[in-house]
């Protein structure tokens, strides 16, 4: 289980994002760049070069593009996120790459009065963007369980020039995503967190920092475009892992709510929905008598803390109920990693205290299977490593 904790020096931007913690993991470039070049038009060069801010040694990821492809094409949400789901990307890439680009997409219908399917991105309409949204999900998909966090996020100040006039920094979609985050003063303004970077942090970062056993296993850094008085604009990367046998231990919300008047069809279609919502951690149903004799389907719906108030908001858009009931709790979770067992089967292995590791399958890969004498001859052989 990792812990990312992210210090935003000079900002946050989705550039700088997927700089610092490719500088931080290499070996995660072949396949974020790949991902990246992935959703790029021909004639754009997908750049990662070491540069210097303030002093400071970072990595800087940029996209080049070539005088002849200067058409950008499409920038409504529709089609940013078709190009999304048509292109070839590694496993889970699309899944987080949409969901951050739907939360800049949802939070710009909201500021501006219009349908999701017509916003137009002005502020993320360069393909350098598009980039970014991707390799940022690439980054996301590849560490899987990870936990990340931030801290205090520099406010900026001024105005700046965009489609819609002068507007005040930070930018309304920024302000919007980053509702609830700790924000500082440090004495210099312009844009300090671009949508695209606030998206991100939205999309990945559940509160307060874990506080189990802890060992820094590594830094990153990654650069900014500006040039800072008197600091380096960087965003720092530091990847702390959990001791084995030691839990990450966090807050989490519980949701619930009763339904009584929705179908079997209706009741499925919102809880995938519900379950797909960024920050949603897992959904429970269950069968219940309320008033009058009456069946009730109860929800209980686990979120990351700094979720809640956007999932709670998904439970009343996706169900008929007329209200929802909330609470934080503590929890610690195990560390935990995917490895794939001979035959191609992947298991989930978990480190218990002192040290033992115990595996369980992964049941997508025991749907060939004909019936279930087969598919417990198979769990068995990829949990067990032999016939029952």
């Amino acid at each position: 289980m990792r812990l990312i904790h992210l210090d935003a020096v000079g900002g946050v931007a989705g550039d700088m994002f997927v700089a610092a913690l490719l500088d931080a993991l290499p070996e995660l470039r072949a396949r974020v760049l790949a991902d990246a070049r992935a959703v790029l038009p021909a004639g754009c060069v997908v750049d990662l070069a070491e540069k210097m801010s303030g002093g400071i040694r970072a990595l800087r990821f940029a996209v080049d593009v070539r005088p002849e492809e200067a058409d950008r094409g499409a920038t409504t949400y529709a089609a940013l996120a078709a190009r999304i789901t048509g292109a070839d990307l590694a496993e889970g890439t699309r899944r987080h790459a949409g969901a951050i680009l739907r939360l800049l997409g949802e939070t710009e219908a909201r500021i501006h009065g219009i349908a999701l399917d017509c916003v137009h991105f002005h502020e993320i309409s360069d393909w350098d963007s598009v980039a970014d949204v991707v390799a940022a999900g690439s980054i996301v998909a590849a560490l899987g369980e990870a936990s990340w966090t931030i801290g205090d996020l520099p406010r900026g100040g001024g105005l700046m020039r965009t489609q819609h006039g002068m507007l005040p920094v930070p930018a309304p979609a920024t302000a919007a995503l980053l509702t609830g985050f700790a924000w500082r003063e440090d004495g210099i303004g312009g844009e300090r967190v671009t949508p695209t970077g606030a998206a991100i942090l939205r999309h990945l970062c559940a509160g307060p920092a874990g506080t189990g056993s802890q060992r820094l296993a590594a830094v990153g850094t990654g650069a900014g475009t500006r040039e800072l008085p008197g600091m380096p604009n960087v965003l720092r990367a530091l990847v702390f892992e959990e001791d084995a046998g030691e839990g990450l231990r966090d807050r989490i919300a519980v949701i619930s709510f009763d339904i009584d008047d929705m179908t079997g069809e209706e009741l499925g279609e919102a809880a995938d929905r519900i379950r797909h919502s960024p920050g949603v951690i897992d959904l429970s149903m269950s069968g219940a008598l309320g008033k009058k004799g009456r069946p009730l389907t109860c929800f209980r719906v686990l979120a990351r803390e700094g979720a809640l108030a956007a999932v709670r908001r998904a439970c009343l858009q996706q169900t008929s109920s007329l209200g929802v009931r909330w609470r934080v709790e503590e929890r610690e979770v195990l560390a935990r990693e995917e490895r794939e067992q001979r035959g191609g089967l992947r298991v989930k292995a978990a480190v218990r205290p002192g040290g033992a590791v115990t595996v369980k399958a992964e049941s997508d890969d025991l749907r060939e299977a004909h019936d279930l004498a087969e598919r417990r001859e198979r769990q068995h052989k990829a949990e067990f490593g032999g016939a029952p």
